[in-house]
């Protein structure tokens, strides 16, 4: 199969899709591997290093797009790509469609075959392309908080985790998946007094097991979620439901009963956001005001730290690259029926449930389509 890769240009995104090393893994199994020149260069991958791997450079993102059969990429394609993807071309990538009514009509107009990183599932329902920008994002969530809850940035100008005789800063987390996993242990470990909410009791009982003395759990709904902003300094928003909108767990009047200077990080945000008065940033203007409260609501998160997030994801990515260029992604997806919940778009028609309730569009059986 010919695999382009083209270069991110979604506002600050310095990761690439493949690493060199995973791009020899797909030559040297008979594939093309062709790579737009600069591709890697943010995530500290120079051209020649992809060369070596057997990979060949071309100039343009046009060059790229015209000659593959698939495209894979990190995020979702923006406006000025929509009319380079052609009809019946893959795109293995982050989408996110849910969130984003003109890129999923764009989809449909151009007959791709897209298939979201983000909606592979396996039987225990985790979601294993998500999980390591979820680790990423996560961990990074508590970075920003503690940043910006210094004063320089407007914050409550408190340490995350205080020092002795002096109270560490409260850290509410809504979720406890990977996102909110990973925020737990990371705000733990720098000494915060943190709380965890989930809607799962069985997921609840797992945290307070697994987490040190600093972490509490705390069952997530309306009345708690609104007791507790009042008193927390950072607050996470860590929710998913899998392909689709995320539901607004904090409302914009939440906002004028927390203290000025409180830190919202909203990780969601890709998936419309789980605090209502969330609008995406970017890392060029991270941040801005409401109500006195900083919010922190950048789409892609894991692009501040490409190297770390570049290799994660092509660790999770290639194995189910190597088997759609092996197979093709009808037999591929046929065989595994984790992959083929990744299928969202196909040849015009809407495959996943949650991007047809999302915009009110026509559901179609993703069986009908692999027949």
């Amino acid at each position: 199969m010919i695999i382009g890769v083209p270069k991110e240009i979604k506002n600050n995104e310095n990761r690439v899709a493949l690493t060199p090393a995973g791009a020899a893994e797909l030559i040297k199994r008979g594939h093309v591997v062709y790579v737009q020149a600069t591709a890697g260069n943010g995530s500290g991958f120079a051209d020649h290093e992809y060369e070596t791997a057997g990979a060949t450079i071309l100039a343009g993102i046009e060059e790229v797009y015209s000659i593959a059969e698939m495209i894979m990429k990190v995020k979702e394609p923006i406006e000025s790509e929509y009319d380079l993807i052609h009809e019946g071309q893959l795109v293995y990538t982050y989408f996110h469609f849910a969130s984003s009514e003109p890129l999923t009509k764009a989809m449909l107009r151009r007959k791709a075959v897209c298939l979201a990183y983000e909606t592979v599932e396996l039987d225990d329902r985790s979601l294993p392309l998500l999980i390591p920008m979820s680790e990423v994002a996560g961990r990074m969530s508590i970075h920003e908080g503690a940043k910006y809850l210094e004063r320089t940035f407007g914050g409550r100008g408190m340490l995350l985790g205080g020092v002795p005789g002096v109270l560490p800063a409260k850290v509410l987390i809504l979720g406890g998946g990977i996102v909110g996993t990973e925020a737990a242990k990371m705000a733990a470990g720098l000494g915060a007094d943190v709380t965890i909410m989930d809607i799962s009791l069985r997921r609840l009982r797992y945290l307070d097991d697994i987490m040190p003395a600093n972490v509490k759990t705390m069952m997530s709904n309306d009345y708690n979620i609104r007791s507790q902003v009042k008193v927390s300094d950072v607050i996470v928003g860590a929710v998913l439901i899998p392909g689709a909108k995320a539901p607004f767990l904090i409302t914009r009047d939440m906002l004028k009963t927390m203290n000025p200077g409180t830190v919202l990080i909203d990780v969601a945000v890709d998936q419309g956001g789980c605090i209502e008065s969330t609008v995406p940033t970017t890392h060029d203007h991270p941040t801005y005001v409401i109500e006195g409260v900083i919010h922190y609501t950048v789409a892609n998160m894991p692009g501040a730290v490409p190297r770390t997030s570049t290799i994660a994801l092509t660790n999770a990515t290639l194995p189910y690259a190597m088997a759609l260029a092996a197979k093709g992604w009808k037999k591929a997806c046929s065989e595994d029926p984790a992959l083929k919940k990744g299928l969202n778009i196909v040849d015009g028609k809407v495959v996943y449930m949650g991007v047809a309730e999302a915009f009110g569009l026509a559901y179609h059986d993703v069986n009908s389509i692999l027949r």
